[in-house]
């Protein structure tokens, strides 16, 4: 299959491209234009991928990227970081709504013209479920986004299924929950903890600071989603939602405690006002079995072993 991976130079981006092209597909790498990257391209993924430039902001830089007839497009480039959209809505939605938009809106145009028909997938977020009963989530829950980065995610959802109830484009939309692994880098949770434990090891401090450690987490590996996108290609349904989720919880103070456990690190946390987030979502875990169903797909890496790598990948 020929795959057009939007935002393939993020941290999922790298994990999907390099998945498919294990498993045999062509793939394009589409990626924001910077110094050296065709000099990284070749280094992370050799010759065997395609890379053109890509900008949401830059209709004409979309239509140029999707020149090549393509079987598939994902679409995860985006602004990810619920405290980088917090810090500038505007931008969050100009990109992840509007850009998204605009994407669809090309994919359209070159069918219309006799191009090809692709499957695409729209990578969403469970963030857009915001605060809710203390239950698995289900794709049939309202959407109730409580930041700027949830927001802009509905919109892009929104976008992505007006395209298929208007012009039939063959959408699919997907709602990871939090994702980790190794590669990722702070501010994110895990990465975060685990650059504050290893100062505060080789410091000998035994308080380290923390946001919030009271809300519950459904906590996937990295290297399962993907698995998951590539499965939702070849089997989902388009014009449908799907959570990508674990269905288990975890509090980010266990988690915070587990990882510390892992460094040897004796130490306790203590709450920073300034890694605080406004409005965090109480409890946030998914149900996957619409998913599971259409694909056989379940997560098959487990916690355990995702804290390991990642702590073994920052502390070697």
């Amino acid at each position: 299959m020929r795959v057009l991976v939007t935002g393939a130079d993020g941290f999922v981006g790298q994990c999907l491209v390099q998945r498919l092209v294990e498993t045999g597909h062509e793939v394009t790498a589409a990626c924001r234009p910077q110094d050296s990257l065709e000099r990284w391209a070749n280094q992370r993924w050799g010759g065997a991928v395609r890379l053109v430039p890509f900008e949401l902001t830059d209709p004409a830089g979309i239509r140029a990227a999707l020149a090549d007839p393509h079987e598939a497009v994902v679409h995860l480039a985006a602004v990810a970081s619920v405290r980088e959209a917090r810090d500038d809505p505007g931008r969050a939605w100009v990109i992840n709504a509007a850009g998204t938009a605009r994407l669809l809106e090309a994919l359209i145009s070159l069918r219309d013209q006799g191009g090809p028909d692709p499957v695409v997938l729209i990578v969403s977020s469970a963030e857009v479920y915001g605060a809710g009963p203390a239950r698995p989530r289900v794709e049939s829950d309202p959407p109730r986004p409580q930041s700027p980065y949830a927001a802009s995610k509905v919109g892009s959802e929104i976008a992505a299924l007006e395209a298929r109830r208007r012009a039939n484009l063959r959408v699919i939309v997907a709602r990871p929950f939090t994702h980790t692994g190794p590669g990722q880098r702070p501010p994110y949770v895990v990465p975060a903890f685990i650059e504050r434990l290893l100062a505060a090891r080789a410091e000998g401090i035994v308080r380290v600071p923390t946001g919030n450690l009271a809300p519950v987490r459904d906590l996937l590996d990295v290297r399962d989603v993907v698995e998951a996108y590539v499965a939702l290609l070849a089997r989902g349904q388009p014009g449908e939602t799907y959570n990508i989720a674990r269905g288990e919880g975890i509090t980010l103070a266990e988690l915070f405690q587990r990882i510390a456990g892992l460094l040897g690190a004796a130490v306790e946390p203590f709450p920073d006002p300034s890694l605080l987030r406004p409005l965090d979502i109480p409890y946030l875990v998914g149900d996957a079995s619409k998913l599971k169903a259409a694909t056989g797909w379940s997560p098959t890496i487990t916690l355990e072993r995702t804290l390991r790598d990642m702590v073994d990948a920052q502390t070697n």
